[in-house]
């Protein structure tokens, strides 16, 4: 007899538990330490449940991370990692990452979480570095007649205060921030992706940012491929794949929004999504 008649004799529950299961969390959008429904954010707050539920899956193989994020909040960025390297560690389950768009700046922070990093050829990769950026409204509050009254305790509460010029003391203060930033996050890659860099740090150090062919040549990668034909490769064609995601009220299943439910406030909504929407335009998505 056959293993496939043999299998189909199977009880269900038996069944199922003879086929390799892989749990797969999506993580997509800006990174940050708050969404709303207009702008879903990653975040632990968000992801801690479903990654906590996927590691915990009773006869999980492995986990899956779908990652599509061009970045954001470098403190969010390395919780989300380091807790999906804590449960890796615990449940002792290896971590495959696949990129879909862009995995770029916090968004391959925490792909560097995975055992094995996967792309498309026309992923963007990338963009280890860090980046600020504000507005100055001096000169029009010059022309509209308004005056500037700011009053502090502490010569530097008012660091790159957007309505008043910009001081050369706050350009190296910022500057220092940014180069500890971009150490940590140096430090980072060096370290999850050890023995597996090929190119010179200066290169890939720069805040550059690569297509997916580019990155795996420079060993920011280690694979071109999609997730389920890489865990069919490794698990075989039967494999399952359930998403995990985070539970969702009643309403924000009516309404069908994909993050937490804030208090509305449509103009800051509204700003917060132009801001989202220019993150995604720097790789030309």
């Amino acid at each position: 007899m056959n293993m496939d008649k043999i299998l189909s004799r199977l009880p269900i529950k038996a069944l199922r538990n003879r086929i390799p299961l892989v749990p797969v969390v999506q993580l997509y959008g800006v990174i940050a330490a708050q969404g709303s429904p207009l702008r879903p954010a990653v975040n632990l707050s968000t992801l801690a449940e479903p990654l906590e539920r996927a590691f915990a899956m009773k006869g999980a193989r492995a986990v899956a991370l779908a990652i599509n994020s061009p970045g954001g909040s470098p403190v969010q960025s390395a919780l989300v990692h380091d807790r999906i390297r804590l449960l890796a560690d615990e449940k002792k389950l290896p971590v495959y990452v696949f990129c879909e768009d862009v995995a770029a700046s916090g968004g391959y922070w925490i792909a560097c979480a995975g055992d094995e990093i996967y792309a498309a050829e026309t992923s963007i990769i990338g963009s280890i570095g860090v980046v600020a950026a504000t507005f100055g409204f001096e000169g029009a509050m010059e022309k509209l007649g308004v005056e500037r009254r700011l009053y502090t305790a502490g010569n530097k509460k008012s660091l790159l205060d957007p309505f008043s010029p910009v001081k050369d003391d706050d350009l190296k203060r910022l500057d220092a921030l940014q180069k500890e930033i971009h150490d940590a996050f140096k430090r980072h890659v060096r370290t999850r992706r050890e023995g597996r860099l090929k190119a010179a740090e200066r290169k890939l150090f720069s805040g550059e940012f690569w297509t997916g062919a580019k990155a795996k040549d420079l060993g920011l990668t280690d694979g071109i491929g999609d997730l389920k034909a890489e865990m069919r490769k490794k698990f075989g064609d039967k494999v399952r794949l359930p998403v995990i995601g985070a539970d969702k009220s009643w309403l924000q299943r009516r309404l069908g929004f994909a993050s937490q439910l804030s208090p509305p406030n449509l103009s800051s909504d509204l700003l917060a999504t132009a801001e989202v929407r220019a993150q995604w335009a720097r790789y030309g998505l």
